[in-house]
Order: C-alpha cells, then sequence, then structure tokens
C-alpha cells in the first residue's frame, strides 16, 4: 500500500477548550504530543488513525473540525 500524498491528505484542526488542571498524567501526555502548549490553543494535523486515537483519549478537553 502506498501513502497518500501529504497535498491530497485530509487535514483537522484540534482545540484546546479545557484545562489541564488536575487531570491524570497520561492526558496531560496526550496533550503535549498533540502539540499543545496552552489552553484555547489550536493545532492542525492530518487526520491518521493514531491522531484520531489521541484525540479520543482526551475528547472531552478538545473540539475538532475539518480544514479546507
Amino acid at each position: 500500500m502506498t501513502e497518500p500524498e501529504p497535498s491530497t491528505s485530509r487535514k483537522i484542526a484540534v482545540k484546546q477548550v479545557r484545562s489541564l488542571s488536575g487531570r491524570p498524567a497520561k492526558h496531560r501526555r496526550t496533550m503535549e504530543a498533540l502539540g499543545f502548549k496552552y489552553n484555547q490553543q489550536t493545532v492542525i494535523h492530518d487526520d491518521t488513525p493514531a491522531i484520531r486515537g489521541m484525540i479520543r483519549q482526551v475528547a472531552h478537553m478538545v473540539s475538532v473540525r475539518p480544514v479546507e
């Protein structure tokens, strides 16, 4: 199987909508791996199964929308 070209891959915007205060270390590490440094930040990622899995783990702290 070949990977799709980067220019044709789908992108998603992930925004942190909840604070990390009082959250388990595993959730903090996942948010750091997604690229968040502060609250209300938005990061752009390729829509891959690995990214979707991380988002599912912290779904209560982020919002997701497609990027055109």
